[in-house]
């Protein structure tokens, strides 16, 4: 008896059981699948890009300087205004400098006079000689007058040439096209010739950018750039979200630098944005990237689609039977909102666009294909004009 109520005990505690574990089973396999948006990753045809730093330099500088000694006058300038070469800048009083002018041009009228007689006498000396009324000795003494007053005269002369640079020095223009700055000395002040600095003036129609380019990236991505390749450029000012300026290399040092093994380059930019109004000014930060002209085919992903697991990067495939898979990448370089990936995915592939945001590794999906945005994107310098547009980001 006992053994007929265990044994009718033990099975229905086993029905309970299987009851139980079968019912989230039933509900689990009921549950919708996540809909996931995925994409198949594109192969494409890509340029590494470099960046450096920079300060941006301008072809001309000067700090101008007066040539003579004065007082000045007047300013004849707008502080931080363009200048153009040869417009008058500063005055100096110039009275002290015509006074000399005008009494050196006194001595030679009177030097002129003085040689018109010794010529004069110079002949009458040969025409006495040919019929011996005068010495050979005399002759010769006004022969040596006349050539002391040729001298006299070629020295005021020069001295006259002199004084009136001098007097031309005291207008001081500008030697350059560019921006000046304020004056240093005003108007009353005496300044010192090649002394006194009255104020500097920067040339703005193009700007210098120096940067250096380790050896090892050099030889592998520029070997074969010379200056007159005129290679391409673009850059970022400080604050600035995209490389809004195009420019070339037109410089490349003669030698590596052996204490920092970089190779000095310089890029030329135009000084003045035509379409964003945008001007360079000397001494500013700036960001600098080129692209190496070796061109090759790399997977690229949306850079969202990629995820981080502690010190690795991965993506999530879809495999058989909808399921996502783990897969560890190697990310290169960056275009847009896009990444190139350099190892772990190959042509075919299809992605979680979205990466591991609300899925992960191993879990069936309810795939929705989409297409991967490359609008206004170019991954080579030939693959648009607008090379602006490699950089934006």
């Amino acid at each position: 008896m006992n053994k007929h109520i265990f044994i009718a005990a033990f099975i229905t505690i086993s029905l309970a059981v299987t009851g139980c574990t079968e019912e989230p089973k039933q509900k689990t396999a009921s549950q919708p699948l996540q809909p996931i948006d995925v994409a198949e990753v594109l192969v494409k045809p890509v340029q590494n890009w470099h960046v450096y730093t920079s300060r941006l330099e301008s072809p001309e500088e000067v700090a101008l300087m007066p040539r003579v000694s004065g007082v000045i006058d007047r300013i004849a300038f707008k502080e931080g205004d363009n200048v153009k070469q040869g417009d008058l800048l500063f005055q100096l009083d110039d009275r002290p400098f015509a006074a000399v002018v005008a009494s050196l041009e006194a001595q030679i009228l009177s030097a002129n006079a003085a040689l018109d007689q010794a010529q004069s006498e110079a002949k009458r000396a040969v025409r006495l000689t040919e019929r011996n009324a005068i010495s050979t000795e005399q002759a010769q003494a006004r022969t040596s007058t006349l050539h002391q007053r040729e001298a006299q005269l070629a020295a005021l002369q020069a001295q006259l040439t002199s004084a009136q640079l001098d007097l031309e020095f005291t207008a001081i223009r500008s030697p350059i096209n560019g921006v000046i700055s304020r004056a240093n000395i005003t108007r009353g002040n005496n300044v010192l010739a090649g002394q006194s600095i009255l104020t500097s003036i920067v040339s703005n129609h193009e700007m210098y950018a120096y940067f250096d380019i380790d050896e090892r990236t050099w030889n592998s991505s520029f070997a074969d750039v010379t200056a007159a390749s005129k290679q391409q450029v673009v850059m970022q000012k400080i604050g600035q979200q995209s490389f809004t300026h195009d420019g070339y290399i037109n410089f490349i040092d003669n030698r590596i630098n052996p204490s920092t093994g970089t190779l000095r380059v310089r890029a030329i930019f135009e000084g003045q944005h035509s379409e964003v109004n945008d001007q360079l000014r000397a001494g500013s930060f700036a960001r600098i990237k080129l692209a190496a002209n070796a061109i090759t085919k790399q997977i690229i992903i949306p850079e969202r689609a990629i995820g981080t697991d502690l010190k690795n990067r991965f993506v999530l495939t879809v495999g058989e039977n909808n399921v996502l898979e783990y897969k560890l990448v190697e990310i290169g370089e960056r275009y847009g909102k896009l990444r190139a990936i350099t190892s772990g995915l190959k042509k075919g592939d299809i992605i979680a666009v979205n990466g591991p945001a609300r899925v992960g590794p191993g879990m069936p999906i309810s795939p929705t294909t989409v297409t991967i945005d490359t609008t206004d994107i170019a991954f080579t310098l030939s693959s648009n004009d607008d090379v602006s547009l490699i950089a934006k980001n």
